[in-house]
Parts: C-alpha cells; structure tokens; sequence
C-alpha cells in the first residue's frame, strides 16, 4: 500500500505542475501573437475587448473579423461582421440609434483607418455610415455598412480611446 500512495502523492502533483505550466505559457505566446497581429483576425473578439471598446457584435452575426491597435495616443478596435436586419437594429440600439441615423452614401471610416485593415469601400456599394462622439474616456465610433446585400448587411467599426 505504502509503495502505491508515495509514489502517487508525488507524481500528481508533479504533473498538475507540468500540465499548468504548458497552459500558462501557450496563453503567453497566444496573447503575443495577437497582440503582434497586422491584419484582421477572424474570430470573435474576446468580451473583455467587446466591453473595453463598447462594441457589442449580435448572435449569429458571421463572418467576424477584428484587430486591435495600441499607440502612446490611442487605441483602435477594428472589427467587421456580416448580420441580418434584426442583428444590425440590435446593434445599433446600443448606441441609442436607429437606421436612420445612418447617413446614405457616406463612408465614416477615414481613408487611413481602412489602410490600416485593407478594407476597400469602393463606388460600387450601397454604403451608410455613422459617426459618435463620446465625452471623457469613452470610446469614439466610426460605423459604416454595407448594405449591397440588404438582407445581410456588413457593419464595419471603428472604435477608438484617445488618451489626450
């Protein structure tokens, strides 16, 4: 008996150890792929980014893409997703608006913004857009969708904390 539960007293948490230690440093290199990241990523956003940003993304909104960007003078969130009616209504309520606060034709991402993620916003699609202000430390949004395929609209967004 004696020979069976040393042995075991030993190695379990020899190997809770080893299998915590690997855990911790793939998070490492994880978080510093992301961090090192130059394109869009094509997951979901993390909840912590979402909340940070003010960025809530609807259910069954897919494909979504983000990138995050970090300078002494603000950080940039980047994030594009495709949704239906529906999703795009809810995504806007969080702001407060409705559709037609959207402004037709207009392209609120700035030329240097979409250089950043290689979005194109070219002539031949039905754009709207959306610009909000936030006092203090709460986050500036540039919005701006698609609507080509009307029943799926594309939503692209960019939210920004400037630290000046």
């Amino acid at each position: 008996m004696q020979w069976t539960v040393v042995p075991l007293l030993i190695l379990v948490p020899i190997g809770y150890v080893i299998i915590s230690a690997e855990q911790s440093r793939d998070s490492g290199e994880e978080k510093q792929q992301q961090a090192a990241a130059t394109t869009l990523t094509h997951l979901w956003p993390t909840k912590l980014q979402r909340r940070i940003y003010q960025v809530t993304i609807p259910s069954g909104s897919r494909p979504v893409a983000y990138l995050e960007t970090n300078d002494w003078a603000a950080s940039s969130f980047y994030v594009q997703f495709r949704t239906n009616q529906i999703g795009l209504d809810v995504f806007l309520s969080q702001y407060g608006k409705t559709r037609s606060a959207l402004r037709d034709g207009v392209v609120t991402v700035s030329p240097k913004q979409a250089r950043t993620v290689r979005w194109s916003f070219g002539q031949d699609r039905t754009w709207a857009g959306l610009k909000l202000k936030q006092h203090g430390d709460k986050p500036d949004h540039n919005i701006t969708v698609d609507f080509s395929n009307s029943d799926h609209p594309v939503v692209y967004v960019v939210s920004t904390i400037n630290f000046r």
